[in-house]
């Protein structure tokens, strides 16, 4: 049967929107993933070039909490926090403030490939987590567990040493199936206010994970609220005393560097970096940088995250 010329030539321009509507919303897609500070591609991989199937990618990311004010709220903020891990993509994401539904959010949106471990530093879903993200083709966790940074570690909620918030640190025992070979994740975030509290802190850290099993290396993680560098004493605590490195300072390949807290003002180029990512030093690190992806003017969070591509002894 004929069709009337009517009909084709209503079928048609309707086509033609449907292309040009199309066509505007891949512009418009790719137009917010080429937004100043970040891009389709990774950063780590426009750095450093594509990892090697060793390489390890891990990141740490004070999320800050989800609050509903606004500007800066979770509903705004999710968006660009959703394009930003789910372009770089980490192998293990050390966190730091999420709270319950929040981190849930971020699960639903890295997708079934992701997990997370932590609980709430008041104990259970209380509070902000430290938790610990992985990608579960990638790792599976072997032994996990929290402790708190205080007199009385195992007591959740526990804070002795009159810091302005309760501390505490998530840590998982790792088995990388791409290599064989298992490590330690600990992720943590000191207090913002005390001095005391964090170099009791630091002791509290370095002395638990010795006990851990000694030939395993391991991934610290965290926001220290401290810059690095020769005038902190938690920093020379962990890098000096302790013996980890400092992945920024090791890496033989980095990013421009900027302070790592910004409460959503601009960025502070050679700033205080607060937010570290420390190994053990069989550890070899390649690359390392500072990612300042953000959508327009709206970034993820009040702080950027730190990434690095490690190797496993």
């Amino acid at each position: 049967m004929a069709m009337r010329v009517g009909r084709v030539g209503t079928d048609r321009r309707s086509a033609l929107r449907s292309l040009v509507s199309a066509v505007l919303a891949v512009v418009s897609a790719l137009s917010v993933t080429a937004a100043p500070g970040g891009a389709a591609t990774s950063e780590m991989d426009a750095l450093a070039g594509p990892a090697a199937p060793a390489d390890l990618h891990v990141m740490t990311f004070n999320l800050r909490f989800g609050s509903p004010a606004e500007p800066n709220s979770w509903a705004q903020r999710r968006p660009v926090m959703r394009s930003l891990l789910t372009t770089e993509k980490p192998d293990l994401i050390g966190t730091q403030e999420g709270l319950a539904g929040q981190l849930h959010d971020l699960e639903t949106d890295l997708g079934p490939g992701y997990d997370f471990l932590g609980k709430g530093r008041l104990g259970g879903d209380r509070s902000e987590f430290m938790a610990v993200f992985y990608r579960r083709e990638r790792l599976t966790p072997q032994a996990y567990g929290n402790f708190w940074l205080s007199d009385t570690p195992e007591v959740p909620g526990s804070d002795t040493w009159n810091g302005f918030a309760v501390r505490m640190v998530t840590w998982v025992r790792f088995l990388d199936r791409a290599t064989g070979k298992r490590f330690y994740a600990v992720n943590t975030h000191l207090d913002n206010l005390s001095e005391l509290a964090r170099r009791r802190s630091a002791e509290l850290i370095r002395t638990r994970v010795a006990a851990f099993e000694p030939r395993l290396p391991t991934i610290l993680t965290g926001d220290f609220n401290t810059p690095a560098g020769a005038s902190s004493e938690v920093y020379g605590d962990f890098v000096e005393q302790a013996g980890y490195r400092d992945t920024w300072t090791t890496a033989p390949v980095r990013g421009p560097a900027y302070g790592t807290f910004h409460g959503y003002q601009p960025l502070q180029p050679d700033g205080p970096r607060i937010d570290w990512i420390l190994t053990s030093p069989a550890i070899t690190v390649s690359a390392v940088l500072i990612n300042t992806y953000r959508r327009d003017t709206q970034f993820p969070s009040d702080h950027l995250p730190v990434q690095a591509r490690l190797r496993l002894p």
